[in-house]
């Protein structure tokens, strides 16, 4: 099914199904540290990457299928959300909680 989310130093990489539209030949990762929240989609040269400062989260938004999830993180400043469909719902529910975990937590800088 999906792929684990791997962890390391800097946060938490979670990887969308390659069985999801969209997914199959570069699947689309988010990244949640204590900082922001990543969403990278890799093309065949290069990748697509948008940001959302911890300060700057609103809300979390997750709708769950059958099967898959996808997770929406909107931001306070009016820019574009970041929404990323084909995550496992624990996955999706994991992320949600590293947010607010974040957020709950005073910045060091």
């Amino acid at each position: 099914m999906g792929a684990n989310p791997a962890a390391s130093a800097n946060g938490e990489t979670f990887v969308a199904s390659r069985w999801t539209s969209g997914n199959r030949l570069f699947p689309t990762k988010l990244l949640v540290t204590s900082m922001r929240v990543s969403r990278v989609k890799p093309r065949m040269f290069g990748s697509n990457e948008q940001s959302i400062p911890m300060t700057k989260v609103a809300s979390v938004h997750i709708s769950t299928g059958v099967f898959w999830s996808e997770i929406r993180i909107e931001s306070t400043g009016g820019s574009d959300p970041i929404t990323s469909h084909g995550h496992r719902k624990a996955d999706a529910q994991r992320i949600r909680d590293l947010i607010e975990s974040h957020q709950s937590q005073p910045q060091t800088q």
